[in-house]
């Protein structure tokens, strides 16, 4: 259903069972999945292809222009995918020539507020609590968890699993798997994220061994890996903790702080 008080550029390509409520405006440039639905007043820019399933709530601006001075116009896109719950006043920009696409995945929540820029890269099943704000080229990998107000500099690589305590200013790569405290901190590893994923009670165990040598052992990082390499067994996550440390070009979060324990 479209409102009779609601914009859709006739150029636009909407799926089947689409609501478009009013105040709502797509532009011409546009591909919408089937059943998903606009809220009052929210915005579809040019560039916008949205998957199948998904709720865009009051005034949310998708795939806006970026906030970058060295766009110059060039056409790109923002891919989202299905089933995400994007709420009020969220804004998401477009790429730019640096990767072409902003880019969503599917199953996230994505709560009031929060800002993602151009080119960023957000995985599924990930959280965004109210105003948390990626800078641009910002990586988020699948089932991240990000509290309320957390600001992320551009470039920055969050992992598969994080969890990140509201407030905190991330300019630092953080690992999958970790809990991060609102000082920019290792604080443990997300244990109860894990084992609501399905993680064995063992495979958790030597994510945490391997996270204690990595951030509490008050080895470097290089070191840190070679003796998780000689410790851990080898499996799928210890190697992922291992690559995206030794990938990393930001730098690595700060290691744990007792003080983090007594806040």
């Amino acid at each position: 259903m479209i409102s009779n008080l609601a914009y859709v550029h006739p150029d636009a390509k909407l799926g089947k069972n689409v609501t478009v409520e009013p105040f709502a405006y797509v532009a011409a440039d546009v591909v919408i999945g089937d059943d998903c639905w606009l809220g009052p007043g929210a915005v579809i820019h040019d560039g916008a292809r949205i998957g199948r399933n998904c709720r865009i709530h009051t005034a949310a601006s998708i795939s806006c222009t970026p906030q970058d001075l060295k766009f110059a116009g060039e056409k790109t896109y923002t891919e989202i995918g299905d089933n995400n719950e994007i709420r009020e006043y969220v804004t998401i920009s477009r790429g730019t020539a640096s990767r072409g696409k902003t880019v969503i995945g599917n199953n996230n929540l994505i709560m009031a507020y929060v800002h993602i820029a151009h080119d960023d890269v957000v995985g599924s099943h990930c959280v965004f609590a109210n105003r948390v704000s990626l800078a641009g080229e910002v990586e988020v990998g699948d089932w991240a968890v990000i509290g309320g107000h957390v600001a992320v500099h551009q470039w920055t690589r969050i992992g598969e699993h994080a969890m990140i305590q509201g407030g905190a200013l991330i300019g630092k790569d953080i690992p999958p798997f970790v809990t991060v405290h609102n000082s920019a901190r290792f604080a443990g590893i997300n244990k109860i994220g894990l084992a609501r994923r399905g993680f064995t009670t063992e495979r958790i165990a030597e994510i945490h061994d391997a996270a204690r040598i990595l951030f509490q052992s008050d080895l470097n990082y290089q070191t840190g890996v070679e003796e998780v390499r000689k410790q851990v067994p080898e499996s799928p996550e210890r190697d992922r903790l291992i690559a995206f440390i030794e990938e990393s070009k930001r730098g690595i979060i700060k290691p744990y702080s007792s003080q983090c324990a007594e806040e």
